[in-house]
């Protein structure tokens, strides 16, 4: 694999993202209109692994990451190509990198309306959209649902309270991944039976705040789920991905002051990815769009 690319007038190599300044990544994402802080790119390096396109000067042009989900399941986020090699093959390039790490693991992403083509001539297949759902939450929330079960709080050390649940909900083991996303996080579970039926986390992203991941049985506990951080956060910005295009999960985010700002489409390689099944858990609010 080219560990390098010449295009016209400067030559790009692939440098391992955890060794670039994180001041770089952090302006190539604002000059695409990415609201990813600082810290976000810390947190994903963590998270996952990657690498960055750097010429000979040492500015960064590109970056591509994937993120380890068990051992035969990746998700691939923060691919970002400025303008300048984005026509050039640049983005291409940078996926080819990744299937190098990647090796045989099945893979998922979810892809901009500019990279759906992209994606598709590397051999991924769309499989529903995501709707990224923003805004300013009002100081009275919609009402809510009559609540089936207690709502409790877990602290980051419960977290193995809540791995089988969510492996059966998301298909993969990422206990690993909800480790790290709780270290700064608010996290609730949703208890019925004598046993946790769902949970959600809310933690500092981009502009405010993001809930998720968030899952659940069905909607009226994704709106319970969602609401019991939702009444903390009045006045302040909030961020929920969904798959969820309709329904009274959907309705009580509208109503709660989140509007669709933008729309991506998961799409997957190799084993297909989204498998819903009745009764079961789902995953009603995503980790991210790098992590899904």
């Amino acid at each position: 694999m080219k560990r390098s690319v010449r295009l016209p007038y400067f030559e790009l190599v692939a440098q391992d993202i955890a060794g670039v300044d994180v001041k770089l990544l952090h302006a190539l994402s604002l000059a695409v209109g990415w609201s990813y802080r600082a810290k976000d790119w810390d947190l994903m390096r963590r998270v996952g692994r990657g690498i960055a396109a750097v010429d000979g000067i040492g500015r960064v042009f590109g970056s591509a990451m994937w993120f380890p989900q068990g051992d035969d399941f990746a998700t691939i986020g923060l691919v970002i190509t400025t303008p300048r090699i984005q026509a050039q093959g640049g983005g291409r390039w940078l996926m080819e990198q990744v299937f190098e790490q990647c090796g045989d693991r099945d893979l998922a992403l979810n892809a901009t309306r500019p990279a759906e083509h992209l994606y598709a001539s590397l051999g991924f297949t769309k499989e529903a959209i995501v709707y990224m759902r923003q805004g300013t939450v009002p100081p009275t929330l919609p009402a809510v649902p009559a609540l089936d079960g207690e709502l409790a709080s877990l602290s980051g050390d419960d977290i193995a309270s809540i791995s089988d649940l969510d492996t059966r909900a998301f298909g993969h083991d990422r206990g690993k991944v909800l480790a790290l996303l709780a270290e700064g996080a608010s996290i609730c579970a949703l208890r019925r039976g004598g046993g946790i039926v769902g949970y959600s986390m809310c933690r500092e992203f981009g502009r405010g705040q993001l809930v998720g991941p968030l899952v659940a049985q069905n909607d009226q506990d994704a709106i319970h789920l969602a609401a019991v951080h939702l009444k903390n956060l009045t006045g302040r910005f909030v961020r929920v991905d969904t798959r969820e295009k309709n329904g009274m999960f959907v309705e009580f985010l509208e109503q709660s002051g989140l509007d669709v700002a933008e729309t991506v489409t998961t799409m997957s390689k190799g084993r297909r990815f989204l498998n819903r099944k009745g009764q079961e858990p789902w995953v009603y609010g995503l980790a991210g769009h790098a992590l899904s």
